[in-house]
């Protein structure tokens, strides 16, 4: 039996996985909180689900109440709070950061990318220049630098 060209391709597709795209089945469900007015949180919801995690959006008016509940050090506060395999997830987390976590599964609550970084995922904007920082872990041992980034690459 002859395949077409077309069938060809789709199997070739279907049986490669492409960079940049990994499997949801293989990663852990990613559950955000946001506030319902905010708009950037499903940018970076979608950060995410790019990277193959599966995810789901629960909208929470009283966000400071989440992030009390989970532990969330006020000066680490951001739009949207995140549970991801125990760990807490707060802002603008990048993947590669989130990725590091769960293969070094450090003992901390958390990683938070304070603020609203300019250029971090779901914060991007048209000929705006990503800035450069810091993903800080938090726990019983307090807060520290994880990592700096820059958008949503390492630096």
């Amino acid at each position: 039996m002859r395949m077409h060209r077309r069938h060809a391709i789709l199997a070739l597709g279907s049986a490669l996985l492409l960079p940049g795209t990994a499997r949801a089945e293989n990663k852990p469900l990613v559950t955000m909180y946001n506030d319902p007015s905010c708009g950037c949180c499903s940018g970076w919801l979608e950060h995410l689900t790019e990277a193959g995690f599966p995810t789901k959006a629960i909208e929470e008016s009283r966000m400071d109440a989440v992030k009390q509940r989970l532990g969330v050090p006020h000066e680490l506060w951001s739009c949207h709070t995140a549970l991801i395999d125990g760990y807490v997830i707060e802002g603008h987390v990048p993947v590669a950061a989130i990725a590091k976590l769960l293969t070094e599964r450090p003992v901390v609550k958390g990683l938070s990318a304070p603020g609203m970084p300019q250029g971090s995922p779901g914060m991007e904007a048209p000929d705006v220049e990503p800035e450069p920082y810091e993903i800080m872990s938090f726990g019983a041992n307090g807060i520290a630098q994880f990592m700096r980034v820059k958008g949503d690459k390492p630096l």
